[in-house]
């Protein structure tokens, strides 16, 4: 069985998130959107609110599981039997830091392979940080977030 581990804080989850699950829905038996939870990191919305807003977003995907975890995520995909981690690419930043990341967690755990997507063009200005700032200043959330979790956002 392919499984594969897209991790993150999802604070909150935009629509480049999603693109990347629906991208990488065809290649795996499962997909596990891991929410990353660190005591020492403050988050804008709290865990409850970010599980929703993802299980909303792919209700209608029985492949795609959410979970939270602490600790490193090539930990967490030993631990879930997942031999990918998968990464979206927005722009050549989050590739050079992307790449780094994936060499440390090659080292770490050489079964674990990570599997990068590139966003789709109408989703690479998008990053959380933008979300949480529109959200902050009452703007138009519309394709910036995943629709179904537009709900919850207000």
């Amino acid at each position: 069985m392919k499984i594969g581990v897209f991790a993150g804080s999802f604070d909150p989850i935009t629509r480049g998130h999603e693109d990347i699950v629906l991208q990488a829905l065809p290649l795996f038996d499962e997909i596990i959107v891991a929410i990353g939870v660190n005591i020492d990191k403050k988050y804008a919305f709290p865990l409850e609110q970010r599980i929703k807003w993802i299980e909303n977003t792919f209700a209608e995907y029985p492949k795609v599981k959410i979970i939270s975890y602490e600790g490193l995520t090539v930990d967490l995909c030993r631990k879930m039997n997942a031999r990918f981690i998968i990464r979206g690419l927005r722009n050549t930043t989050d590739f050079e830091y992307e790449s780094i990341i994936a060499e440390a967690n090659k080292k770490l755990n050489p079964e674990v392979e990570t599997v990068f997507f590139l966003s789709d063009p109408t989703a690479r200005c998008i990053s959380s940080t933008v979300v949480r700032d529109l959200i902050k200043n009452h703007a138009d959330l519309t394709g910036f977030i995943p629709e179904k979790a537009q709900f919850y956002a207000k």
